[in-house]
C-alpha cells in the first residue's frame, strides 16, 4: 500500500493512560525525550466505560514538559461542554469524537479558533464518510483501533482500511490533516500500521509495559521504516 500512498514523517505519540498511575512523571521520564507527542487519553465514565484524567493532569504536564507536544484526545459526551476547560491546560491538539459531538464543525472550528489543533476521533465501527464535511478544519483525523475506553487490547486489522481511504481522500482534495491511529499498536503491527498511512501512533502498554520504554520506542521507529 505504501508505493501508491503518499506517506508524511512518521509520528510516535506514547500513551499515559498505561504510565504508572502513581508515578506518571516518571514514566515518562523513562523515555528520555524519545517520543513525538504525548497523548493523554480524557474518560468520563459515560461515553467510556472508564474515568481517566481532567485538565489538573494536562496542565502538570505541561509545566513540566513545556517543550512537549501535548495530544489530548477527549473521549467525553458531550464533547462540546468540555473543550474551554481543557483548552485553558494548553494543549497543542484537542481531539474530540465524530461520535460525542453534536455540533462537529462547530467544536473543531473553536479548538483552531483557540490556536489548538483540532483533531476528530472515529470508534472502529464508524465509517469515514461521516467526516468528510469537517476534513477541511481537521488538523488530525484519530482512529481507534480497539473500542475506546480500556489499555491493552487487540488491534482491529479491518481499521487500517480507514487509513488507506483517508490518505487518499487527503491527496485527493489537497487537504494537510494527519492520520493517527490509537489501540493495540505494537511491533507486530507496526509496519502495516505505517503502511496504510499513519502518520502517527498511539502506543500504550507496548511502550510503558516494557523494561526500557526509551529502546522501546527506538524499536518501534525502525520498524516502521521497514528494518
Amino acid at each position: 500500500m505504501a508505493g501508491s500512498l503518499q506517506l508524511k514523517p512518521f509520528l510516535i505519540a506514547p500513551s499515559i493512560l498505561s504510565a504508572d498511575p502513581l508515578a506518571v512523571g516518571a514514566s515518562v521520564d523513562a523515555l528520555k525525550g524519545d517520543f513525538d507527542w504525548l497523548h493523554v487519553d480524557v474518560m468520563d465514565g459515560h461515553f467510556v466505560p472508564n474515568l481517566s484524567y481532567g485538565p489538573a493532569v494536562v496542565k502538570a504536564l505541561r509545566r513540566r514538559y513545556p517543550d512537549a507536544v501535548i495530544d489530548v484526545h477527549l473521549m467525553v459526551e458531550p464533547g462540546e461542554n468540555f473543550l474551554d476547560m481543557f483548552l485553558e491546560s494548553r494543549p497543542d491538539c484537542l481531539t474530540v469524537h465524530q461520535e460525542a459531538c453534536r455540533h462537529l464543525h462547530r467544536a473543531l472550528s473553536k479548538i483552531r479558533a483557540a490556536g489548538v489543533r483540532s483533531g476528530v476521533a472515529l470508534n472502529p465501527a464508524t465509517p469515514v464518510e461521516l467526516i468528510k464535511p469537517v476534513l477541511n478544519i481537521a488538523d488530525v483525523v484519530l482512529l481507534m483501533s480497539v473500542d475506546p475506553g480500556f489499555g491493552g487490547q487487540s488491534f482491529i486489522p479491518e481499521v487500517t482500511e480507514k487509513a488507506v481511504t483517508l490518505c487518499q481522500l487527503r491527496e485527493a482534495r489537497g487537504l494537510k490533516f494527519l492520520i493517527e491511529m490509537d489501540g493495540g499498536i505494537n511491533a507486530a503491527n507496526m509496519a502495516q500500521v505505517r503502511r496504510c498511512g499513519v502518520d502517527v501512533a498511539v502506543m500504550g502498554s507496548a511502550v510503558f509495559g516494557t523494561p526500557d520504554p526509551a529502546a522501546t520506542v527506538a524499536k518501534m521507529r525502525l520498524l516502521a521504516d521497514g528494518e
